[in-house]
């Protein structure tokens, strides 16, 4: 049974930095694109970045170069390190394999 659990997050100042990870089993995780989404309070869920299994990466307009997504076949894991974090950024994170979403608590980021 595929199973994707998040970690990471926590409040910090505006201008910092976190890093979120997603633990996935139970599925070929290396066959798989990747994805981040977040979902601020009252606000749709929206796409943060991607990463496919050849390593091409994309990300919202909104996070571009402050936000790194990564991923670790062997490990099963996919990674998005959060540079210089602002208010906006608040929000619960979410990683997806697939058409797999995590399972469990989303991880919040308030800045």
């Amino acid at each position: 049974q595929a199973q994707l659990v998040e970690s990471g997050g926590g409040v910090v100042q505006a201008g910092g930095s976190l890093r979120l990870s997603c633990a996935a089993s139970g599925l070929q995780f290396r066959w798989y694109v990747t994805r981040w989404f977040r979902q601020a309070s009252g606000m749709e869920r929206e796409f943060v970045a991607f990463i496919n299994r050849s390593g091409a990466d994309d990300y919202a307009d909104s996070v571009k170069g402050r936000f790194t997504i990564s991923r670790d076949n062997a490990k099963t894991t996919v990674s998005l390190q959060m540079s210089n974090l602002q208010p906006e950024d608040t929000a619960v994170s979410f990683c997806t394999v697939g058409h797999q979403w995590g399972q469990g608590p989303p991880v919040p980021v308030s800045s």
